[in-house]
């Protein structure tokens, strides 16, 4: 075979290597030279074309490099408002040594004479797409198995792992979602649809609901590829707070089908928690303390009553198929922390992840200060967000100069290392119970004015807490109220005066 012999020719090089036996490794790969022909060929036909194949496929999917280095300057062409065709290429590639043994300039004639439709054109990008990215599975296989055998100190099996899993991640994304710029009337599209689920869901909410309504009414639910700092000094139940907001989310989890006619989560959703701090068990024992009613110091010391004990039984049952994932490895690398997440989203499904606490997770080199370190830890936690599309929650410690204040209540300023955190989130939250001081301010017996005074005040700020929004990118900054119950490390709605004595009133 000397020439291209319209549809479905091979190349005369490469079919000559066929017949001959002299095949390199490389022509084995999956390829699918016609589909490459066909493409070529409708392009430098109709360069309007090459709009509608430009988001699937680059020059770095043809599998041959003649036919790449075509594609590759017809594209640049192109991009300059210059026609592409075989006359004005020949200039460009009549020097080029592969295009010479395909048969010189006259290859690029034979290519537009060659192309039979233009309709089929995506459908040929797709399918050179597809054939690359087997490729590059093959490829990646081959190095994964290279570097295992090499047996080196300084390559950690481990470290190989997250490398292999992030490049599979990497690998299993492409093409999902097109990159760059887009028209105004899509992002119009994409907004309009957002608004249209908020206001068909109940309650109104554009994101997840956190089971507290009015913390609801000032986030709209927790938001896909936003970052949120939950920050508050010890004791001020931060961890009690995520556990709840996470055991609601997964407790309300329902499947079926969506909008665009896929299935998917209708409601709740599947929950990761990194506990860096408690362990799984720890974890779980509040949550079950919450849903059973039963203080958790006792379930913790065994010291419950049968009647207890069997709420606790039921509620651990009843939970049992609740899609809460836990993961307590503590001192994480938050280059681990994102390979975790993307297996979890891979292999069960993610809505929303939890990170307890901010400060505990590692970064993945280390810096010359802690600053830049919570920095990379930031902006990690924020492309996690990005790339798996959901809302990440993570806690954060404030500084003591807290307590240094007369007013406890926190602010942006007090997050430690907080230039970054301040700087990264969408949303900043702090915890304040006003109980726990007042609890330490407690006056002597013999002061009856100052302990009449002191009773009245913690009368008040019993069962209370507030969350202080400190930013929101998207909505107003201010103070939600919330019910506190200390026994059952339980954070709930908070009955207001007026919604006492029925609805109404």
């Amino acid at each position: 075979m000397n020439e291209l012999t319209g549809v479905g020719a091979v190349p005369a090089k490469l079919a000559a290597r066929a017949e001959t036996g002299s095949a390199s490794a490389e022509d084995f790969l999956p390829h699918n030279i016609e589909a490459e022909q066909q493409l070529l060929g409708a392009i430098l036909t109709n360069n309007d074309i090459f709009d509608r194949v430009a988001s699937i496929i680059s020059e770095k999917h043809f599998f041959d490099p003649v036919h790449a280095r075509i594609y590759e300057v017809a594209s640049a062409r192109i991009a300059k408002n210059m026609q592409a065709t075989p006359v004005t290429l020949k200039a460009f590639l009549e020097d080029h040594p592969g295009l010479k043994e395909l048969g010189g300039p006259a290859y690029l004639a034979k290519l537009a004479g060659g192309a039979i439709s233009s309709f089929a054109a995506r459908d040929y990008a797709q399918i050179i797409y597809d054939l690359a990215i087997r490729r590059e599975l093959i490829s990646l296989g081959k190095d994964i198995t290279a570097k295992a055998g090499n047996v080196d100190i300084a390559s950690e099996p481990k470290e190989q792992i997250v490398e292999a899993e992030q490049a599979l991640y990497k690998l299993g994304e492409q093409g999902k979602a097109e990159t760059g710029f887009q028209s105004f009337l899509r992002a119009i599209t994409d907004a309009v649809e957002v608004a249209h689920a908020a206001y068909q869901r109940d309650g109104g909410l554009a994101g997840l609901s956190t089971g507290l309504d009015d913390l609801d009414k000032q986030l709209g639910g927790l938001h896909r590829s936003d970052l949120l700092i939950l920050a508050g000094r010890p004791s001020m139940g931060k961890t009690s707070l995520a556990t709840n907001i996470a055991f609601n989310i997964a407790k309300a989890y329902r499947r079926g089908a969506l909008t665009d006619g896929t299935e998917g989560t209708v409601n709740g959703g599947v929950v990761g928690f990194y506990s860096l701090e408690m362990s799984a068990e720890q974890l779980a024992a509040r949550v079950l303390s919450e849903a059973s009613e039963v203080p958790s110091e006792l379930i913790r010391k065994g010291d419950m009553t049968e009647d207890e004990f069997r709420r606790f039984v039921a509620a651990a049952k009843q939970l049992e198929a609740c899609p809460l994932f836990i993961d307590d490895t503590p001192a994480l690398p938050i280059s681990q922390l994102a390979a975790r997440a993307r297996r979890l989203k891979r292999t069960h499904g993610l809505d929303v992840l939890f990170v307890d606490y901010l400060q505990l997770v590692r970064p993945a080199t280390a810096k010359d200060s802690r600053v830049n370190e919570v920095s990379e830890i930031t902006q990690g936690l924020k492309a996690i967000a990005k790339e798996l599309d959901i809302p990440v929650v993570a806690l954060s410690q404030l500084s003591r100069q807290v307590e240094s204040r007369e007013d406890k209540r926190p602010q942006l300023s007090d997050l430690r290392e907080s230039g970054s955190i301040e700087q990264d989130a969408d949303v900043v939250m702090f915890v304040y119970r006003g109980e726990y001081y007042k609890e330490r301010e407690k006056p002597g017996d013999d002061n009856l004015e100052a302990m009449s005074k002191w009773q009245e005040d913690m009368e008040r700020l019993h069962g209370k807490a507030e969350v202080i929004i400190g930013k929101q990118r998207h909505g107003p900054i201010g103070t939600v109220e919330l019910s506190f119950e200390g026994q059952f490390t339980r954070f709930g709605n908070l009955v207001k005066p007026w919604q006492q004595g029925g609805e109404g009133y």
